[in-house]
C-alpha cells in the first residue's frame, strides 16, 4: 500500500480529510522567484500563474479522479524472443515466465519450468526483441498534462513559421467560441521571424481566439480576438516581472513575455477549465507507454501548485489506473517548507515514490541564461545564476543532512563549477553525495577537470542529449563556437571515467523518446547538417541502452525492482520490432515499439493502437 506521508488521506485511500496546509492564499502560490523572469520550462511560472488566475485547484481535480478495481493479471509465458536483460550476469534469454506482476523465471526455451500454471497464457514473440522497460529520469508531468491537448507545431513537424501558421489555419472554425491553442513553437529552430505577432495570428483566424506557447514557455503569442477577450489594451499595465509586447504606438502586439503576462490571456481558454488535470496525467503515462517507457521521474514537483501536487500523486496511485511507475523530486524554490508535510526521502511505494530534492542553479544555454565562464558569442552576457554560491552551498548541505538525494540543474560551465564546489564542501563536512546518489541535471558543458571532480565526488550526471541533435548547430555557430560546443554532453568521457550517467528528454523541452535519445547519443548527429558534434563522445548502443534502463533505474533509486529483467523484479518490459544492437545507428529511433508491459500487464499494443 502507498505509505501515507503526504497527509492527504488514510492508507485506504480515503481523501475526505485534507489538512489545512493543503490550501494556501492565492498570493503564496508557487512562482519561480528566479532572477530570470523568462525562465526555461524547468522553472517557468507560466503554469502556476495560469492555474492561479483561472482559479483551478489541483486538489479538487484529484478528488474527482475515477478509480478502477484492482486487477489480477494472468500468468504469461513469453517465448521465442530475443531478450536483452541488461543484467551482466545473465545478459540474454529467449523465454520468460511472468506471474503476479513479477518475473518468475527467465532463461532459454529448453530450460523453462516443466510445470506451468494452469491458467498461463503463451505469447510467441516471433524472435522480436525484448528489453527492460525504458526509464525517463527527467521530465515534467503536470506541464505535460496541461499541454497535451494543444496542437503541436514544433519545428520537427513544421520546419518553418509559415508552415506552422498554415496548420493553425486548418483548425479555424465558424464557432467563434472555439479557441485555437498551440504549443512548441520554436523560432530558434524554425525558419522565419523570431516571434509571431497579433497581425500574423489574425491571418490564422479573425473570429477564433488564437493562442500559441513558445517551446520555452517563457513567451506566448495571441491574436486580436484573444487580446479582446482578456481585455488587454494600451492602458493595461505590465504585470510584475512580466511584459506585454507592444508596437511602436504602444498598442499590444500579441507577444506575451513571462508567466504573469501569459496567464492574463491563457486563463480564458475553455479547454483549461474543461479538462481534469489528474485524468490528463494518466494520459501522459499512456503516451509514454507508447514510447516503451515504464517508469518516469518528475524533476520539479511543487512548481505548479505546491503541496497540492502530492495529493494529486496520492490519488493517481489510489486510482489503480497508473500504467507507468512514477518517481519525483521536490522543487527547492517554493514559498513554503516541505518538512511541514512530513515527507522524507523514499516515501511511497513501487508505483509512486519521492526520490530527490531539486535545485535550479542557472538557466538554459540555448536561451543564453546558462551561467558561463566566458560570455556567449558576440555578447557581453555570461548568463544568469538562479541561486548565489552561499545559498547553493547551504541548500546542498541542508538537503543532505535531511537524507535527500540532491538533484541540481546546471547547464553552463560556471554553474557546474559552483555545483561541484557545493558538493565538495558538503563532503568536507562529513556528508557523502555519492552515498545519496546525488545528480547534476543536464550537466551540459563539461571540462576535463569537471569530469575528474564528478568522478571523485561520486556524482551522477543526466544529459539532455537532445541538445546535441536539435541545438548542436546553434551551439557551434551562434552560442559558443566549436571548441566549447564540443564539450556538450560528454557521455563517452564520463563512461571512460567510470561515472554512472543517464539520458533524458526534459519533456516538454524535447519529447520523450528513449530510442531517439539512444540514437542521439550513439550518432551525435546535428539536425539540418551532415556534421557530427564531437565524434569522440559517441558511445556504443549497448551503453546508451544501459543509460535508459538499469542506470536510470539506479539513478531513480529503483534498480532493486526495475531496470533489468531478472527473476523477482517487476515484469516491466518493452517489445521492439527490431534489435537496436543490429540496426544501423541512424535508424534506431525508427524502431517501432510493439508492446509495453508494466507489472505483468500489457499497457500498450501497437496492433490495437
Amino acid at each position: 500500500m502507498f505509505k501515507d506521508t503526504c497527509g492527504v488521506g488514510d492508507s485506504t485511500g480515503n481523501t475526505d480529510i485534507y489538512p489545512e496546509w493543503q490550501t494556501y492564499p492565492e498570493e503564496t502560490a508557487p512562482s519561480t522567484g528566479y532572477p530570470d523572469p523568462f525562465a526555461c520550462p524547468c522553472c517557468s511560472n507560466v503554469f502556476s500563474r495560469t492555474l492561479q488566475r483561472a482559479k483551478i485547484d489541483l486538489l479538487e481535480h484529484a478528488k474527482k479522479l475515477q478509480r478502477a478495481a484492482p486487477q489480477s493479471n494472468f500468468p504469461t509465458l513469453i517465448h521465442n524472443a530475443n531478450i536483452i536483460t541488461m543484467n551482466p550476469e545473465n545478459p540474454s534469454a529467449s523465454s520468460m515466465l511472468v506471474k503476479d506482476g513479477k518475473i518468475f523465471w527467465l532463461g532459454d526455451e529448453t530450460d523453462q519450468p516443466e510445470i506451468l500454471p494452469d491458467d498461463v497464457k503463451i505469447l510467441d514473440l516471433e524472435k522480436r526483441t525484448v528489453l527492460p522497460g525504458f526509464i525517463e529520469p527527467h521530465m515534467h508531468l503536470l506541464p505535460l498534462a496541461m499541454l497535451q491537448n494543444y496542437e503541436n507545431i514544433s519545428p520537427f513537424l513544421y520546419p518553418s513559421v509559415a508552415l506552422a501558421l498554415d496548420r493553425l489555419k486548418e483548425l479555424s472554425t465558424e464557432d467563434s467560441r472555439e479557441w485555437i491553442v498551440a504549443r512548441q513553437f520554436d523560432p530558434s529552430l524554425q525558419e522565419g521571424p523570431e516571434f509571431i505577432t497579433r497581425d500574423m495570428l489574425d491571418e490564422v483566424s479573425g473570429s477564433n481566439p488564437v493562442f500559441v506557447f513558445n517551446a520555452s514557455l517563457h513567451l506566448a503569442y495571441c491574436n486580436s480576438r484573444a487580446l479582446e477577450i482578456a481585455q488587454i489594451t494600451t492602458q493595461t499595465e505590465d504585470p510584475p516581472g512580466a511584459e506585454i509586447g507592444r508596437d511602436e504606438t504602444g498598442e499590444p502586439n500579441g507577444v506575451l513575455k513571462g508567466g504573469a503576462a501569459i496567464a492574463l490571456v491563457s486563463r480564458f481558454n475553455p479547454a483549461l477549465h474543461n479538462q481534469n488535470m489528474a485524468e490528463s496525467c494518466l494520459t501522459v503515462l499512456a503516451d509514454a507507454n507508447a514510447k516503451g517507457i515504464t517508469t518516469m521521474c518528475d524533476q520539479g514537483t511543487g512548481m505548479m501548485q505546491g503541496r497540492k501536487e502530492l495529493a494529486l500523486y496520492k490519488e493517481l496511485r489510489n486510482s489503480n489506473r497508473m500504467t507507468a511507475r512514477f518517481r519525483y523530486s521536490l522543487a527547492h524554490n517554493v514559498p513554503f517548507s516541505w518538512s511541514a508535510t512530513g515527507i522524507s526521502w523514499g516515501d511511497g511505494d513501487e508505483w509512486v515514490r519521492a526520490v530527490g530534492k531539486k535545485i535550479v542553479s542557472d538557466g538554459s544555454n540555448q536561451g543564453r541564461t546558462g551561467l558561463q565562464r566566458e560570455a556567449f558569442l558576440n555578447t557581453d552576457s555570461f548568463g544568469i545564476a538562479y541561486i548565489e554560491p552561499e545559498a547553493l552551498n547551504l541548500a546542498v548541505e541542508e538537503q543532505l543532512r535531511e537524507g535527500w538525494a540532491v538533484v541540481v540543474h546546471a547547464n553552463g560551465d560556471a554553474a557546474i563549477d559552483r555545483v561541484l564546489h557545493a558538493f565538495g564542501r558538503a563532503r568536507t563536512l562529513g556528508l557523502d553525495p555519492a552515498e545519496r546518489r546525488c545528480r547534476i541535471e543536464h550537466c551540459s558543458i563539461l571540462h576535463d577537470e569537471h569530469i575528474e571532480k564528478i568522478s571523485a565526488l561520486g556524482l551522477s550526471p543526466s544529459f539532455l542529449i537532445g541538445h546535441v541533435h536539435y541545438w548542436g548547430k546553434a551551439f557551434v555557430e551562434e552560442l559558443f563556437g566549436l571548441e566549447k560546443a564540443e564539450k556538450l554532453d560528454r557521455t563517452a568521457a564520463c563512461e571512460a571515467a567510470g561515472i554512472r550517467w543517464t539520458l533524458h528528454s526534459d519533456d516538454p523541452v524535447t519529447e520523450m523518446g528513449p530510442l531517439r535519445c539512444v540514437e542521439n547519443a550513439v550518432t551525435r548527429s546535428m539536425w539540418r547538417t551532415e556534421k557530427i558534434l564531437a565524434p569522440d563522445e559517441r558511445i556504443p548502443v549497448e551503453v546508451a541502452l544501459r543509460a535508459m534502463t538499469i542506470d536510470a533505474a539506479w539513478q531513480c533509486h529503483s534498480e532493486h525492482e526495475v531496470g533489468s529483467l531478472e527473476a523477482g523484479k517487476y515484469a516491466d518490459f518493452v517489445v521492439l520490432d527490431a534489435d537496436p544492437l543490429k540496426v544501423a545507428s541512424n535508424k534506431i529511433s525508427d524502431i517501432a515499439v510493439n508492446q509495453t508491459w508494466v507489472n505483468g500487464k500489457r499497457v500498450f499494443n501497437r496492433a490495437a493502437a
